[in-house]
């Protein structure tokens, strides 16, 4: 097999964030909104990228200046995206956020005719999948065609390469028809994902049979909480496929779920949150990056915790990323990585 040239090519949303200059305020009294770029797929190549891989991007945008603010950023940042197409007929999308810590952070998206549900099969043959060490893909992808597909046939591609395929599952009820879809897609997916990340909710949603177990409120639509049974249905998901099942849990730290049984609890960082959105993300980006170098299990999640730890304390998600130095430097006060 030859050397990569990318450590890690991710899949996926993008978009402009426009967040609250006012922390605290109610969403309907904010006055001005800070412009940055965000999308789970994006935020987590910046941070892999700022720690220190190699990253390419394979987004869509549209033939809009909201386009050009996207890519400029990423270009500013490292991440290769030469393989990102531009969908004439579709539009950027975007993401409106408030900030009201320490538990209300109201979303809304704007991807009606979002440019990246847009990737199709014949812009996955053009990526360099084969060429990156580690392919990562969001659930959110699968949401509609003809970017499900594409998706599907990137984790075959990556898979015959003899890469490593990561799946954020990333639930976002308002992008379902119905929520109980995005269960169906994602457990089809399963078997070609070596490492699966989500929150208690988002494993639960990808079990989710009954509505009745699905929580949705104005306030947060696209995150809601979902009912279920956690360690059954970390151990549905395990059972199709992936290796590894990834548990984040916020304050607490991280949870890895191994196929074989084993489970290792890694815990957090005490810091003060201003904004939890993109922690995700940025433990994501700490994670495979550790596991990229060759680290365990262990070690590898309190990065990502580390990551994600420095990132709720700052305003936004893509343009706050941690650098390797912050991440490290944030763990050597709390004990270290550990093995």
């Amino acid at each position: 097999m030859s050397a990569p040239t990318f450590d890690l090519l991710t899949m996926g949303r993008s978009s402009i964030d426009l967040y609250a200059q006012e922390v605290g305020a109610a969403f309907e009294d904010i006055k001005g909104f800070a412009a940055y770029v965000g999308g789970s797929p994006l935020n987590i190549a910046v941070g892999a990228q700022r720690l220190g891989l190699r990253t390419a991007l394979l987004t869509a945008v549209g033939a809009d200046k909201v386009g050009d603010f996207i890519l400029a950023f990423l270009r500013r940042e490292g991440v290769a995206v030469d393989w990102v197409p531009v969908k004439p007929s579709a539009r950027s999308s975007a993401a409106v956020l408030g900030i009201e810590p320490p538990d209300r952070f109201p979303l809304v998206f704007y991807r009606d005719n979002a440019a990246d549900a847009q990737l199709t099969i014949d812009d996955v043959l053009a990526a360099p999948i084969a060429a990156s060490a580690a392919l990562e893909v969001s659930g959110t992808g699968l949401a509609k065609e003809p970017a499900r597909s594409a998706t599907f046939v990137a984790c075959e591609r990556a898979r015959a390469a003899g890469r490593t395929v990561y799946l954020d599952l990333d639930f976002r009820a308002d992008q379902w028809h119905d929520p109980r879809a995005y269960g169906a897609v994602v457990r089809s997916l399963l078997p070609l994902v070596d490492v699966a990340f989500g929150t208690e909710e988002e494993i639960n949603a990808a079990m989710l049979a009954r509505v009745e177990d699905l929580a949705i409120t104005h306030q947060q639509v696209s995150a809601p909480t979902v009912r279920g049974d956690l360690d059954a249905n970390v151990a549905g998901l395990l059972a199709r496929g992936p290796g590894a099942l990834v548990v984040k849990r916020g304050r607490a730290g991280a949870t890895v779920h191994l196929s074989d049984g084993t489970v290792q609890a890694v815990p957090g960082f005490p810091v003060e949150v201003m904004n939890v959105l993109g922690a995700g993300d940025a433990f994501a980006a700490g994670f495979i990056y550790g596991r990229v170098q060759g680290w365990g299990w262990t070690k590898s999640a309190r990065l990502g915790n580390a990551c994600g730890a420095i990132v709720v304390t700052r305003h936004g998600c893509a343009n706050f990323m941690a650098t390797l130095d912050e991440a490290l430097a944030l763990a050597d006060a709390h004990g270290g990585l550990g093995a």
